[in-house]
């Protein structure tokens, strides 16, 4: 049997954790531990107390680092790291199927799930409407297992013998945003990336914790640009995210939607591109905005 932990790299919603942490006590194939990381005691609240008895690790702010200091800390411990954002909702056999898979295929690195839904492009779920959402629609996914370039950060389940010494970049700060493509792109060339319906669940896509309007523009140019030129983003990828992103901001920016700030979001785009211009442009300069 393979050891499998949990890790939840969490900020600024404690309520939030320990529900979704509470969840994972619903699974049908039981974890074999749980770690939290956290950039103060305030980020994790009353977990401790969840019936799962959590490990809780205080870490420098930021999703790159605090999911570093997890390997760091589960290194020798576990088989598989299943990391989940503190808003994913996992289907009831997600942990069952993931350990399938990973016992049926050794060359298996890493693993995401088809999402039953995801919030961040509805403006968010409660975990009542995510279980809900589990119910009605998991058993409708295809099952079929298909290969990746990436995975998704908010779950993703890697083969700790293949992540080896591997770390998330850490020069993606605060969100770290397409900090999964990055590593999941690397991790691709020890082994392969697959996703299925079998393995699923609800990203609620909970605004509150989230980075800044701006920071998150800047994010959406420097990001790319960082990763298109370290040749761990396809050129198609980039492509794709960075115009799309900034015509969704600027089309929007006048009347978006209520959950999102799109203008915040196109003045960080133009600041970025201010930046690639002068021969500046830094992913860590968010942290000084």
């Amino acid at each position: 049997m393979l050891r499998i932990h949990v890790a939840i790299a969490t900020l600024g919603r404690p309520d939030l954790l320990r529900r979704t942490v509470d969840q994972i006590a619903m699974q049908t194939r039981e974890v074999d531990g749980v770690i939290i990381v956290a950039p103060s005691e305030a980020d994790v609240g009353s977990v401790r107390e969840s019936p799962l008895g959590p490990e809780v690790a205080i870490s420098a702010k930021g999703l790159c680092r605090q999911r570093n200091r997890a390997l760091d800390l589960l290194a020798g411990r576990t088989d598989v790291v299943l990391f989940l954002d503190d808003d994913f909702i996992m289907a009831p056999g997600y942990v069952a199927a993931v350990e399938a898979l990973f016992a049926g295929d050794p060359a298996i690195a890493g693993v995401t799930g088809h999402l039953v839904a995801d919030g961040v492009r509805h403006g968010g779920y409660t975990i009542e409407q995510a279980l809900q959402l589990i119910d009605d629609r998991a058993h409708l996914l295809d099952p079929v297992i298909e290969n990746r370039e990436a995975l998704y950060g908010c779950n993703m389940a890697l083969r700790m013998a293949q992540v080896q010494d591997m770390r998330f970049d850490e020069a993606l700060p605060l969100y770290g945003w397409q900090e999964d493509v990055d590593f999941t792109y690397r991790l691709a060339r020890c082994g392969r990336l697959v996703s299925t319906g079998l393995v699923t669940g609800v990203h609620l896509g909970v605004r509150g914790g989230r980075t800044s309007g701006t920071r998150l523009g800047y994010s959406q140019v420097a990001n790319i640009v960082y990763l298109r030129r370290k040749g761990t983003m396809p050129r198609w990828l980039g492509r794709r995210l960075l115009w799309r992103n900034i015509a969704a901001n600027a089309a929007r920016a006048l009347f978006p939607e209520p959950h999102i700030d799109r203008a915040g979001r196109l003045s960080g785009n133009m600041r970025a591109f201010g930046d690639l211009l002068l021969g500046r442009l830094d992913p860590r300069r968010v942290e000084r905005m």
